[in-house]
């Protein structure tokens, strides 16, 4: 059944409610990095320690998103969204008792990862309920949500100075009112494929395209450096500049909210150039700003032009990644490979923290961590524009609308064979 390419009211719908749940369940999951120098200083952690701290979240909700996705397929997003954010409530509120021991706030952030496992229940509902040639842009828009931790990073400390429980309070409350919404208000596209195969099946399913893995590595890189910075960054400006908590984590806001700007930027235009070409041009552009960096230029202007760009680099590669994952998936299986991809992008983020961390404890400078990502985003660039502009989905269907056969295979050169966002 051919799809109108004018999307229907309840797409719109569904895409708000999504993007404020992701937003919501995102602030959730980076609650402990703006709070990192607070940890540091009462409990006497060491820089490995509190990176160790504020990365656990961010493992633990990449790996979840693997089985979120594959039962949002079997599920749906209805029930998913209300369930997950509702559960969410509970580390959130174990924050409050677990604050002055090391242990008892590295066990709950474990919990606080299924925060982060929104994201592969919120793009199968995006991508069900928007024509390929919207979905780029759509899918965008729910990315949106990472201002989640914009608003955390610059909202948290700041309640925080109103009463040390305070922010676990709001963000409970928060939550617990989005799920009852969520449960009223979302709704999984009636004509949507149900999977019939096992959730081990599916998952081997998708681990078998080659394009999950090769999809995966480019967001780990543009994704994961995101989450890298949004749980880092304040500690970077703290240490590295010496900005006070306040300041660095209103500046780590900036970065966040510029980087939530640019992705809808990134799925807008990779809906009319080639999403490969539009990931090789952000990379290549993070690349050379981290290179800057490195060198540990003066705050002001070097090193914050220079972040924000990296920020404006990697939100728009983000974006058109996603936008290529929603191309080349057929669509019964974007939960699983969504899953997939999430995961391995969200473990993108969760290496730089360490890294950054025992960096700065053996020598006492960042410029290693930075030289590090301008290698991985120019190896990045080069990828996506030397493979990733032959991907297609097989069958020749309309990408992603789950009437083709496979997915991911690679076409030969020749006329035709890049796949533009718009659809066809």
């Amino acid at each position: 059944m051919e799809r109108a390419e004018v999307p229907v009211p309840a797409a719109w719908r569904n895409l708000i409610v999504a993007t404020v749940g992701f937003t919501l369940t995102f602030w959730a999951w980076n609650l402990i990095a703006p709070l990192g120098s607070d940890y540091h200083d009462r409990l006497g952690l060491t820089s490995v320690q509190q990176s160790l701290l504020v990365a656990v979240p961010v493992l633990v909700g990449s790996l979840g998103r693997v089985p979120v996705g594959a039962l949002t397929d079997r599920y749906g997003a209805r029930r998913m969204f209300p369930l997950v954010s509702a559960l969410t409530v509970v580390p959130v509120v174990l924050l409050i008792p677990a604050r002055d021991s090391y242990v008892a706030t590295l066990a709950v952030g474990f919990l606080l990862g299924l925060a982060g496992t929104t994201f592969a229940i919120g793009v199968p509902l995006v991508n069900s309920w928007f024509p390929p040639a919207r979905r780029g842009f759509a899918l965008g828009v729910f990315g949106m949500g990472m201002g989640g931790v914009a608003l955390s990073g610059y909202f948290t400390p700041r309640i925080a100075q109103r009463g040390e429980h305070l922010p676990f309070v709001v963000v409970a409350v928060a939550l617990a009112v989005y799920a009852v919404l969520a449960a009223l208000l979302i709704r999984d596209r009636p004509d949507r494929p149900l999977p019939t195969e096992s959730f081990g099946h599916r998952l081997g399913a998708a681990g078998r395209l080659r394009v999950t893995w090769e999809l995966s590595a480019l967001y780990a890189i543009g994704f994961g450096g995101i989450v890298a910075f949004g749980v880092y960054l304040p500690t970077y400006l703290k240490t590295g500049y010496g900005l006070t908590p306040t300041d660095a984590g209103a500046k780590a806001a900036g970065f966040a909210l510029l980087t939530v700007a640019a992705r809808p930027f990134g799925g807008w235009l990779a809906d009319r150039v080639h999403p490969s070409v539009v990931t090789a041009g952000a990379l290549g552009f993070v690349a050379l700003l981290a290179i800057v960096q490195a060198f540990d230029p003066p705050l002001v202007p070097v090193g914050t032009v220079c972040l924000l760009c990296i920020a404006a680099g990697l939100g728009t590669a983000s974006g058109s990644v996603f936008a290529l994952v929603s191309q080349v998936t057929p669509q019964p299986q974007v939960g699983s490979v969504t899953g997939i991809v999430g995961a391995v992008g969200g473990l993108g983020g969760f290496v730089p923290p360490l890294v950054m961390g025992a960096v700065y404890s053996a020598k006492g400078s960042y410029s290693i961590g930075f030289m590090l990502l301008s290698d991985l985003a120019l190896a990045g660039c080069v990828y996506a524009y030397v493979r990733m502009r032959t991907v297609r989905p097989a069958g020749g269907d309309a990408p992603g609308d789950g009437s083709g056969g496979g997915a991911g295979t690679v076409a030969g050169s020749g006329p035709g064979a890049p796949v533009r966002g718009g659809g066809g």
